[in-house]
């Protein structure tokens, strides 16, 4: 793992749970305090990591098997890390990411039911061991979250049924549970503005 002056930030959770919303109010309250920031996001944020991100959310679900969802996510952070992250954090940048390798414990792992160790390995493989100082949880319970992206057309993951979602949705909880140091669990049903405080709350004491 390469050494680091920034701080990364990790922003996770299910369908609906509105992370993204949140990952952007963020980038944009330490913008105005002038603060060296970047957003980006999984799969994506390069241009590999977009030409992966169209084939693993829009390809045909019977075309990708989990173990190659597993690779291809990974092939993605891989890129990212190297390319985008590690030299943000080098940089003394403060780096906000939605979704990272949690993302893939929960939901090729717990909700596809691939080995943990194995997505652990593959997972540290591509990170070069890089961890977040800082991940946030948004929690929601999964018919609302589902219901929340009822408009608008639904990608692979989000047409899954409802107990696959439940699996990644406790997979998570379990994460979180396992590294409360790190992790902090938000209600995602609360008020925007409020969720955005306890988010700065926690923030704002680190960069205190």
């Amino acid at each position: 793992m390469k050494e680091k002056n920034g701080l990364f930030i990790t922003f996770e959770g299910g369908e609906g749970s509105g992370k993204s919303l949140q990952t952007r109010k963020l980038y944009r309250r330490l913008q105005k305090l002038s603060l060296p920031v970047i957003l980006i996001h999984e799969p994506g944020s390069t241009a590999l990591g977009e030409k992966l991100s169209r084939l693993l959310k829009w390809g045909h679900s019977n075309e990708i098997s989990p173990l190659a969802e597993l690779l291809l996510f990974n092939a993605a952070r891989a890129q990212l890390v190297q390319q985008v992250i590690n030299p943000a954090l080098s940089a003394g940048k403060i780096v906000i990411c939605d979704r990272f390798a949690d993302s893939t414990l929960a939901y090729q792992g717990c909700g596809r039911g691939l080995d943990m160790a194995a997505i652990k390995n593959a997972n540290a493989t591509a990170t070069g061991g890089l961890q977040p100082e800082m991940t946030f949880l948004l929690d929601i319970p999964v018919k609302e979250g589902l219901a929340r992206k009822s408009t608008r057309e639904t990608n692979r993951f989000e047409k899954e049924e409802v107990a696959f979602h439940e699996r990644v949705r406790q997979g998570y909880l379990q994460i979180a549970a396992s590294e409360p140091r790190r992790f902090t669990v938000i209600d995602a049903r609360l008020d925007k503005k409020r969720i955005a405080g306890i988010i700065w709350q926690r923030v704002s004491s680190i960069l205190e």
